[in-house]
């Protein structure tokens, strides 16, 4: 473990006001990085030419909650560009879950019964590199205005379908005009449920969780879950947590799913805190994926044997509401597959 620095004023610059100005003022040069952190950039060869493959983005917010000198720091390990991921490894694909195969119609998965998933964009706040979507193309699967219209259509000509989920990208990339239209198409189709956004935005960019987004999603007349993706414990300071209070108190069902990451939260202490973290703060833990197989993500799998291995020490520590799903997706399944223990 490499010498860890205090931070210093000139590291890194006041975050701007507005969540907006956040985002465009992220984080994309590794080098800028690692000089914010106060880290030699011989620790992570090859990081610009992964950057140029899958471009890095961080928050700025997000880097300052990475402990400044650590090259080991479970958050940097998440987002930082590494020469790991130009290793061509065998079985590690570019559709790794078969979305490509589940598109009826650009723009929209339907992959399980009674619940179809709309790719609302193909921007996130952050570049997580194990991210499933990683090689996704987004240009020729992100629908326009006429995409929206017969994606719509698709939903409405079948009362089987009770369930819409917000993913992309990421949901909350999209401005609150722009996030209500689409929420007032869907609003409007009798036979709809449930309403789910699937969303990283309250653990890295937490300002994005306003007084209008709020007011937005509890006055929908579906039900809304917003299934936020912590992986960390650290991910969840102050701010986070003033956030997912505020959606919690709003009367928003709060989940987390999160990827199970070697290095980064294979062990059993930062399962317990995630876990204990969460549930201080309104979130019930979910799903605990094992690595979905995406080319230049390999450097994260962890055994499905070790992950076992921990569900159980998890289960020994606490009660059974605080205990996520061990799951992992295989392309053409009808459900996510559950992982259970010996």
């Amino acid at each position: 473990m490499p010498k860890t620095v205090p931070i210093s004023v000139s590291s890194i610059q006041p975050i701007p006001a507005g969540w907006q100005q956040q985002l465009s003022q992220a984080i994309t040069d590794p080098l800028q990085l690692l000089k914010m952190l106060e880290i030699d950039s011989q620790h992570f060869p090859q990081c610009q030419e992964a950057s140029h493959d899958f471009q890095l983005k961080i928050p700025r917010s997000y880097v300052e909650k990475i402990q400044p000198g650590n090259i080991n720091d479970p958050l940097l390990l998440q987002v930082m560009a590494t020469g790991f991921e130009l290793e061509k490894i065998a079985g590690f694909k570019q559709d790794p879950v078969g979305d490509l195969a589940a598109m009826p119609i650009p723009g929209l998965l339907h992959k399980y019964q009674g619940r179809v998933l709309l790719v609302t964009t193909g921007a996130c706040a952050i570049h997580c590199r194990y991210c499933f979507r990683r090689h996704f193309p987004y240009s020729n699967n992100s629908p326009g205005r006429d995409q929206w219209q017969d994606a719509m259509a698709y939903i409405e000509q079948r009362a089987d379908i009770t369930e819409v989920i917000l993913s992309g990208g990421d949901p909350l990339i999209l401005s609150d005009q722009k996030l209500a239209a689409v929420l007032d198409k869907l609003g409007n189709i009798p036979h709809l449920k449930r309403l789910r956004l699937h969303t990283r935005l309250p653990v890295v960019l937490p300002d994005r969780i306003t007084d209008e987004l709020i007011h937005i999603l509890k006055t929908m007349p579906q039900k809304v879950c917003i299934v936020i993706h912590a992986n960390h414990g650290n991910e969840i300071k102050s701010a986070e947590c003033k956030a997912l209070k505020a959606l919690h108190k709003a009367g928003i069902t709060l989940l987390n799913q999160s990827v199970l990451l070697k290095g980064i939260n294979d062990d059993i202490q930062s399962q317990k805190e995630l876990c204990e973290t969460l549930y201080a703060n309104g979130v019930l833990p979910y799903y605990l994926h094992l690595l979905d197989p995406v080319a230049g993500a390999a450097h994260f799998e962890t055994s499905e044997q070790k992950a076992i291995q921990l569900m159980d020490q998890l289960r020994s520590l606490l009660p059974g509401y605080l205990i996520p799903r061990l799951v992992r997706e295989k392309p053409g399944e009808n459900s996510k597959t559950p992982v259970f223990g010996l």
